[in-house]
């Protein structure tokens, strides 16, 4: 009798990990054309850009976006450091997948000391970042984000007229506000609205008397609230203004605001940002919810919404901060930045139709050679084509006509170059447009000239 043979495992089909995804052409085409055109506005206004890594020192994202915040306490990547590292090994640090990119450009901004060029310094950068929370519509667990910062180190002979500082501060902010508008109006997104508030700074006499005054009212309805709200009122009061839920809306809507308790320079600066605004021609509308929870948090605080993406349809959230730099142990700086959500931007401009509108990665010209003497042409002409900037795609086999224009519509394609024995023998080649079925000669030279305007 003869054995039967084992049985064989079935083998795993391996799958992206829930809330990751594999970007795909033909998307990936408006993925570059949204990091190009903020590549370009970037530089327009004098911003470069820096690459940080993706992993930090747990210890970093715990100062700056601080250690109780759901993103530290529950949704960062954390796992040992690496073991080589004598360092690392004998202080027993942690090390975290970045969840956000001001702290690892403020803590860049320190270690290389860049507070001695001119300031002030302006970064952007673009890249992934990582939080371990619920996956959902426009939400990923890896998700990009485009992010810029300016920074300016505090002189000790700075000017000390108040004032004339808060007007610098405000034309800075107003700017930065300026420079984001102009990446989304580029890329025509659909319904940006442009929402701004000032939250004040860390004083008895503006967001700290604002803070205890709010949490007072708060505890007087706070049967009223859910859950979340009623542990916030003594962690952060701020953050129960944030609240998504609608049966606490109406109440909400009857707490006091925050522009009723700024300080006159708070004051002062709001207003100049809103002229600064209204001087650069960019349409706001002021929002006294919009807040941040974290003290070196101050003064201008701005969000961005977009249409296609329901009640989380913020795309862009932004604001000052000049207490971080100096919280990481670098000098007294000051800070203003913001981080766009690629991914929810992405899905407002396709849910807009948007993404028909932007250049495919697809072949433009299709090279259909059909005998053995117009193979040598056929790479000669991709060739040029393509040192001149035009997409070519150049079969590796011969083909008959039909199929090779066949293959040529599949691929998108807007033209088929067809070289064949009489192209070969005239010098003049046949070039087909696949939406009507039109065909013109051209020489070489009078080729690459026609392809080239297009």
């Amino acid at each position: 009798m003869t054995e039967a043979a084992p049985k064989k495992e079935p083998r795993r089909k391996f799958q992206a990990i829930r809330g990751t995804r594999d970007l795909l052409p033909p998307d990936t085409a408006l993925w570059n054309h949204v990091e190009e055109t903020a590549h370009s506005v970037f530089s327009t206004f004098g911003f470069g850009e820096i690459r940080p890594p993706v992993f930090e020192p747990t210890e970093l994202f715990a100062r700056a976006v601080g250690g109780e915040t759901d993103i530290v306490s529950k949704e960062m990547y954390t796992f040992a450091a690496s073991p080589e590292s004598e360092s690392d090994e004998s202080s027993n640090e942690t090390i975290s997948l970045r969840p956000e990119a001001t702290a690892s450009i403020c803590r860049a901004y320190i270690e290389h000391n860049m507070q001695q060029l001119p300031q002030p310094v302006k970064l952007y950068c673009m890249g992934p970042m990582f939080r371990r929370e619920r996956p959902q519509k426009g939400r990923y667990r890896q998700f990009y984000q485009i992010d810029a910062e300016v920074l300016e180190t505090v002189r000790p002979d700075a000017s000390k007229d108040a004032a004339k500082e808060l007007t610098k501060d405000a034309i800075v902010d107003a700017e930065v506000i300026e420079m984001v508008m102009t990446i989304f109006d580029r890329l025509k997104l659909p319904g940006a609205q442009l929402e701004i508030n000032s939250i004040g700074h860390a004083a008895e006499n503006c967001r700290r008397g604002y803070v205890e005054k709010l949490r007072t009212e708060l505890l007087k309805i706070k049967d009223k609230l859910g859950t979340d709200s009623q542990r916030r009122i003594e962690t952060n009061p701020l953050r129960v203004l944030d609240s998504k839920l609608e049966h606490e809306q109406p109440i909400i809507a009857t707490l006091p605001k925050i522009a009723d308790h700024l300080c006159d320079d708070c004051k002062t600066h709001y207003a100049a940002v809103k002229r600064e605004l209204e001087l650069r021609g960019v349409f706001y509308k002021e929002n006294w919810r919009l807040v941040r929870g974290l003290d070196y948090y101050m003064r201008t605080t701005f969000e961005i919404t977009a249409q296609g993406l329901g009640s989380q349809n913020a795309v862009c959230g932004g604001g000052r901060y000049d207490g971080l730099v100096e919280l990481l142990g670098g000098p007294p700086t000051k800070g203003i930045g913001f981080a766009i959500g690629e991914d929810r931007l992405i899905l407002s401009l396709q849910e807009a139709g948007r993404s028909s509108l932007v250049r495919r990665g697809g072949p433009l010209v299709y090279v259909a050679w059909m005998c053995a003497n117009a193979y040598a042409a056929a790479v000669h002409a991709t060739k040029d084509l393509r040192a001149v900037g035009v997409r070519v795609e150049l079969p590796p086999v011969e083909q008959k006509l039909g199929k090779a224009l066949e293959r040529a519509d599949k691929l998108g394609a807007h033209y088929a170059l067809i070289l064949g024995d009489n192209e070969v023998a005239e010098g003049k080649w046949t070039l087909k447009t696949l939406a009507d079925g039109t065909q013109q000669k051209f020489t070489e030279t009078q080729l690459l000239d026609f392809l080239k305007k297009l």
